[in-house]
């Protein structure tokens, strides 16, 4: 039964399982409690939305410990699991005493210490990412874009499943809510983290790859038509619970997808063992490996050039044909294209982050319903998974068929923001839904293209590290919008007691500014692309090779 279990298709199920319980973009369905029981202004309950923006994506902390944990040692004592540990841990703690303070079982926290249990909740998200993510793209290295988009994907996903439970067993009790992100995150971790393991495998992988990401955008897909129905119809409570017992049933269908995968991988295994124990037959496939290893590495020596930027570029090269290797943190730090892609995400991610922050007040300026201002949070999160699976699967396709290197990717994206902020500032009746649509797929495409980019150009072994570094451009830029922009704004506009704002200029004038930051954003994209065209044309090549 253990032999079973310990192969890469079923830690990939176990990682999947995991993303989609970490509870990803549910600030909004429990930030109206949190301002109401702790007597919060806008700026203030903006100012705890940023520390839990910093929580999420600030994982230097797991990047390291999951470098340490895995170095020279893949099944051993040490592993992955002990990065879920370390989340499970956080998450439980932090949730649990924000739930506390909530329900008044402990005495109301200063801002600061209620900062620091919402720091301590969402910082367990970067464990779960770190271990989830980096390992599959040590499982597939190959198809690097395809498993951080299904990674990913699922958890942008996870916060509408969370919420379909929530809506099934608890609706109405965002008190409740809290104290389910404590309990049910932390028990999927603790269940299934053994499971997660490094496999160091290249072959099959596409096939099945590609079925998890259409399982994924299926699950997608239903949440986004419950979500409709939801908004049209008042569901019995029967039909809660069918809903909720089909979507489990996709979410298991993902095991079936590695019980097949694992057979066919043995039935090869047992086909390549067969052919070489007859030694009277030739095999032209070392032959062709050994002449494709050469041709790799005299094409990687034409195309250094000469120069001051030789020793750079070298480097650059090098992890192009060695991807266990590449740059630690402080040598990706030196360099140019760190900096391009950091300024982009400050642009990119911190004004998406910014709006979904604030997702559930833009709505009620705008006189939209609880229930409708839910169904936005959600429909966010179902469209930041397909920009996450979709987005990944497609810049790994276009790479390997036409060569598009991925940051440009990331400059569609920037470009699709500004179109975006524009949409929402209008405050047309339905348009926050398009902007939303928009905006959640820009968001999740971003978090699925960074973490690959940062594989591509600065290697895998301290991938984890280094992507989670450059995720801080997250809290950075979400604090600048939110804080800064949207909650000085806001405050300026509200009237009366309850610092309420009501109508379009409450956030026109602030979407207008993030508008024009993402198109600064697109600047530095459209630079850090044309810095590596040649990098990924080559990386192109070398696929071609295998």
């Amino acid at each position: 039964m253990a032999e079973r279990l310990s192969n890469k298709w079923v830690a990939t199920v176990a990682s999947i399982w995991i993303q989609c319980s970490s509870g990803s973009y549910t600030f909004g369905v429990y930030s109206s409690v949190l301002k109401s029981s702790q007597g919060y202004d806008q700026s203030t309950l903006e100012t705890v939305a940023v520390f839990r923006d910093m929580g999420s994506t600030a994982g230097v902390l797991s990047g390291v410990l999951y470098t340490a944990v895995t170095r020279n040692n893949y099944s051993g004592f040490c592993g992955p699991w002990l990065v879920h540990l370390a989340g499970a841990i956080q998450g439980f703690f932090g949730y649990f005493l924000m739930w506390a303070a909530v329900v008044g079982l402990i005495e109301r926290p200063r801002l600061p210490v209620m900062c620091l249990f919402m720091l301590l909740s969402s910082h367990s998200m970067t464990f779960f990412n770190t271990a989830n993510v980096v390992t599959g793209v040590q499982n597939f290295p190959q198809f690097s874009g395809t498993i951080v988009g299904i990674m990913k994907g699922c958890a942008g996903i996870s916060g509408a499943i969370l919420i379909q439970v929530y809506d099934t067993f608890y609706k109405g009790e965002p008190n409740t809510f809290l104290l389910m992100l404590a309990l049910f995150p932390t028990f999927i971790s603790l269940v299934l983290m053994l499971l997660v393991k490094i496999y160091k495998t290249n072959r099959g992988d596409e096939k099945y790859l590609n079925c998890f990401s259409a399982v994924v955008l299926i699950i997608a897909g239903y949440l986004m038509i419950i979500t409709v129905l939801e908004n049209i119809f008042s569901l019995p409570l029967w039909a809660h619970i069918f809903k909720f017992i089909l979507l489990l049933l996709l979410l298991a269908s993902t095991l079936g997808i590695a019980i097949q995968a694992q057979k066919d991988d043995s039935k090869r295994l047992l086909e390549m063992f067969s052919f070489e124990s007859n030694p009277s037959m030739d095999n032209p496939e070392s032959m062709g490996s050994s002449s494709k290893t050469f041709l790799a590495k005299d094409l990687a020596y034409h195309e250094l050039p000469s120069g001051e930027a030789q020793v750079n570029v070298a480097l650059d090269h090098t992890i192009l044909f060695d991807e266990e290797g590449g740059m630690n943190l402080l040598q990706a730090m030196c360099s140019v294209n760190f900096w391009l892609l950091f300024i982009a995400m400050v642009c990119g991610m911190g004004s998406t982050q910014a709006v979904m922050n604030n997702l559930s007040q833009i709505g009620q300026s705008l006189n939209y319903n609880t229930v409708e201002a839910n169904n936005l949070i959600s429909l966010w999160s179902i469209c930041n998974c397909l920009g996450r699976v979709g987005v990944g699967y497609l810049s790994d396709y276009l790479l390997h068929t036409r060569g598009w290197p991925r940051p440009l990717f990331i400059a569609i994206t920037l470009a699709t923001i500004v179109i975006g902020h524009l949409v929402i500032a209008s405050g047309f009746p339905g348009m926050l839904y398009v902007g939303s649509i928009l905006m959640g797929i820009c968001d999740g495409s971003q978090w699925s293209l960074m973490p690959t980019i940062t594989s591509d150009i600065f290697g895998v072994r301290h991938m984890g590290t280094i992507f989670n570094t450059i995720a801080i451009a997250c809290p950075v830029g979400s604090y600048i919008f939110s804080v800064r922009v949207i909650g000085y704004i806001y405050d300026k506009e509200a009237g009366g007691e309850d610092h309420s704002c009501f109508g379009r200029r409450c956030f026109m004038l602030s979407f207008f500014i993030m508008a024009s930051l993402a198109f600064l954003g697109f600047l530095f994209a459209i630079a850090l692309f044309q810095r590596t065209k040649r990098f990924y044309m080559l990386r192109r090549l070398k696929h071609s090779l295998k």
